[in-house]
């Protein structure tokens, strides 16, 4: 795997070694609370990880379950007023979890950055492609005016983007939606980044143009020897391009586990409904999907017991009563799951920490 950065103006690091392994990230029991008119709202509920420089983490789950408030507060860019964040998170050995917003500034960008799940809302509709990605490159590497420009359609072109140089003139609403999203990574990439959080990079893109998006990514990784974590409600989409998956619900993890094992031995009924109401290739047209019956939890006012109980098809009493931990199983030490009777095993085995210390 390539350890440096691609040749180009914009690479900051060209020239130099990256760390080629190691642990870059680790978040410890992270909780994030929102003030609501009706009172506090859990979105995070003590989530633990830890990710290697170089690795892809796929977080998976249903709209509502917590991924992209997970990955807001991990990057620091939940708003300051009504939120309340603990636990910890540490990068490069570094706490960001209650440090200075100068110090999260000078981290965004050039060693962490972040891919929105709708273009349209993120890039500035009354400035051009091009100034939009040479203001980032003139803010972090302190480039001239006449170098971040040439910069920007070197970018544009490294992500694809035909005529880089007439789209650089081009505004928002003249691309199209896999266009804006090329845009989008390419001002990510931009001050080579050692951390990239992609949510939902691929909403409402025809499965071609989603195909794409998600090689550039993989190889943008590559080049760089980047570490990403991929925000998705589709366990399809991450099942050849992680390392890890954690699928999360109704605020916290569930399920956590190298991916081939995760799909290998399916042990959370959430993760196996998930599974199900995947669509296949091999499915005749009009196969009609499988749904998850019932809706998640109200995350004010949390029900007792298993989260996942009241739409779960296996759910007895103690499901409905006591809250399951997060434990690992007997057979595979680093998959771990959060239930009570998990799928295809017997008795769960408690270990002696969270995902985080496997």
């Amino acid at each position: 795997m390539s350890t440096s950065a691609p040749d180009t103006a914009v690479a900051p690091d060209a020239g130099t070694e990256r760390p080629t392994s190691g642990e870059l990230l680790e978040v410890t029991d992270l909780r994030t609370t929102i003030r609501t008119p009706r009172g506090p709202l859990v979105a995070v509920d003590g989530v633990s990880l830890r990710l290697k420089r170089g690795e892809t983490l796929g977080i998976v789950g249903e709209s509502g379950s917590g991924k992209t408030v997970l990955s807001r507060s991990i990057m620091g860019l939940l708003p300051g007023r009504g939120t309340m964040l603990t636990g910890s998170v540490r990068f490069d050995g570094q706490e960001l979890v209650g440090a200075p917003e100068s110090l999260l500034r000078s981290i965004w960008g050039p060693r962490i950055a972040m891919v929105f799940q709708d273009p349209m809302t993120s890039l500035n509709p009354v400035h051009r492609i091009g100034r939009q990605i040479a203001e980032t490159l003139r803010l972090h590497l302190k480039l001239s005016k006449k170098l971040a420009n040439q910069s920007a359609v070197t970018l544009l072109a490294q992500v694809g983007i035909p005529s880089p140089e007439l789209r650089a003139r081009n505004y928002p609403v003249e691309l199209s939606g896999g266009m804006r999203q090329r845009v989008m990574i390419a001002i990510a990439l931009a001050c080579g980044p050692e951390l990239l959080l992609a949510d939902e990079p691929t909403t409402g893109l025809d499965v071609t143009i989603q195909a794409q998006i998600l090689d550039l990514l993989a190889e943008a990784q590559r080049m760089r020897h980047m570490a990403m974590i991929f925000v998705t409600h589709d366990l399809g989409i991450v099942a050849t391009r992680t390392d890890q998956i954690m699928v999360m619900y109704a605020g916290r993890a569930v399920e956590f586990a190298p991916t081939h094992q995760l799909f290998a031995n399916v042990r959370m009924p959430y993760t196996e409904a998930l599974l199900h109401s995947t669509p296949r290739m091999g499915n005749p047209s009009h196969t009609r999907l499988a749904a998850i019956d019932g809706r998640p939890p109200d995350l004010v006012s949390r029900p007792p017991g298993c989260s996942f109980a009241a739409r779960c098809p296996y759910a007895q009493d103690k499901c409905r009563e006591e809250s399951p931990m997060l434990v690992a199983d007997a057979a595979e030490p680093d998959h771990f799951y959060a239930c009570w009777y998990p799928r295809g095993t017997s008795t769960p085995v408690h270990p002696q920490g969270a995902p985080s210390d496997a």
